[in-house]
C-alpha cells in the first residue's frame, strides 16, 4: 500500500502535492484541521482551513495568508484531491480527506463522534484505506456521560454556590470547551462573565456567525460583588493566578475529560470537577476506526502504543506515530490565555 502521507519532522506531509497537514514547523503550504494551538501554528506561508476557523486563526496568528473551504468542498493540487469533513471537535474542526490514484487517506486531527451540534457540525464518518487517528482518551476507562447529565450537575453546583453567595468559576479551554459550556448552560444565567481569553474567542466566533449566549469580559474594574452568585468561565491557566485571587468568596471547578481519572481534581487544586470532553471517548474512537473501513491505521498523540496494539490484536495494520500534537483538550499556550 502506498505511503500517501509521510510523517516528517515538520508534520504530516503529502509529497505529490507538496502540502503539509497541521505542520509544527514553518512550511510553504499548510492545511489546518482546527485552530487549537498544537495544530495551528505560526510561520506558514499559506494556510488553508475550514471557514469557521478563520477568525480565531487570525486572532491567534495575526495577519496570515489564509484560504478557506466549506465542508465537502475540494481542491486538486498536482493530481491530489483534498477535501474537508466535519470532525465534531470545536467550531471549524475538520478531517482532511486525501485522494490520489485510487488511494484514500483521512487525517482525523482531533475529533469527537458525539459533539454538541449547537457549536459545531457533527462528526462525519469518511471511508478510506488509511485512517490517521488521535488517541487522547484511548483507554476503556474513558467513557463519557451524556452532556445533558453533566450540565445538570453543573447547574446544581452553581445553585449551591449561588445560595451561599459564592462565585462559580468554571475552568475550561477558551476555544471549544468554553463555548460548549455556555451553550449547555444557556438559560441558567442572564449573562456569563468571562476571562479575556475566553471573551476574545467568543467575539471572533460570533463574527463568524456562531450564536452564543451573551458574556461580559472581566476587567480590572470588575469588583467581587459584581460576580456574586454568577458563573465565570476562565482558562485553566487562571487557576491559582493573581487574576483570580481578588474574587472571593468563590468555588472552582475544572471541566475536562481528564476529570475521569482519580486525583485530577486534587492535582488541579480545584473544589470540584466535571467530566466533559470535546474528544472522542474509548467507544467513539473505536466506532470511528471501524466505520472508516480502513485497512491501515496510524495512531497519533495520546495512548498511542496501547491503542495501536489494541487494533493489531484485531488484525489491523496499526502503527504508532510520534508527532508534536498534545491532545490536551485545547493545548493553549500561555500567551493565548492571557487576558
Amino acid at each position: 500500500m502506498a505511503q500517501l502521507i509521510e510523517f516528517s519532522n515538520k508534520g504530516l506531509y503529502v509529497p505529490p502535492a507538496d502540502i503539509y497537514i497541521d505542520p509544527w514547523k514553518p512550511v510553504n503550504k499548510a492545511i489546518i484541521t482546527h485552530a487549537h494551538a498544537d495544530h495551528s501554528r505560526y510561520g506558514m506561508n499559506h494556510y488553508l482551513a475550514h471557514e469557521d476557523s478563520a477568525n480565531v486563526m487570525r486572532l491567534r496568528l495575526g495577519d496570515i495568508h489564509l484560504s478557506t473551504l466549506k465542508y465537502g468542498e475540494s481542491f486538486v493540487q498536482n493530481g491530489v484531491k483534498f477535501s474537508l469533513h466535519p470532525a465534531g471537535h470545536i467550531p471549524g474542526s475538520a478531517q482532511v480527506r486525501v485522494a490520489y490514484k485510487g488511494e484514500v487517506w483521512v487525517a482525523g486531527g482531533d475529533y469527537n463522534t458525539e459533539p454538541d451540534v449547537r457549536i459545531c457540525a457533527p462528526f462525519e464518518y469518511v471511508p478510506c484505506h488509511t485512517f490517521i487517528t488521535e488517541s487522547t482518551f484511548a483507554l476503556p476507562v474513558f467513557k463519557w456521560q451524556k452532556p445533558e447529565t453533566v450540565f445538570t450537575a453543573i447547574k446544581n453546583h452553581h445553585a449551591q454556590n449561588k445560595a451561599a453567595g459564592k462565585i462559580t468559576f468554571l475552568f475550561a479551554y477558551s476555544l471549544g470547551k468554553a463555548q460548549r459550556i455556555m451553550a449547555g448552560l444557556s438559560g441558567e444565567t442572564d449573562v456569563f462573565h468571562t476571562h479575556g481569553a475566553v471573551h476574545n474567542v467568543n467575539e471572533a466566533l460570533r463574527k463568524q456567525g456562531l450564536d452564543l449566549p451573551p458574556d461580559i469580559r472581566i476587567t480590572r474594574d470588575t469588583k467581587p460583588a459584581d460576580l456574586s452568585g454568577k458563573i465565570v468561565i476562565a482558562p485553566p491557566s487562571a487557576a491559582g493566578s493573581t487574576w483570580i485571587k481578588r474574587f472571593k468568596p468563590r468555588s472552582t471547578a475544572f471541566v475536562s475529560g481528564w476529570m475521569r481519572l482519580r486525583g485530577t481534581r486534587r492535582r488541579r487544586n480545584v473544589d470540584n470537577g466535571f467530566i466533559l470532553s470535546d474528544h472522542a471517548d474509548w467507544d467513539g474512537l473505536n466506532k470511528a476506526v471501524q466505520a472508516t473501513g480502513a485497512e491501515r491505521l496510524f495512531v497519533t498523540h495520546g495512548y498511542t502504543g496501547v491503542y495501536a496494539q489494541y487494533w493489531r490484536d484485531r488484525g489491523l495494520d496499526a502503527r504508532e506515530v510520534v508527532t508534536d500534537y498534545t491532545g490536551d483538550e485545547g493545548s493553549e499556550s500561555e500567551n493565548e490565555e492571557k487576558a
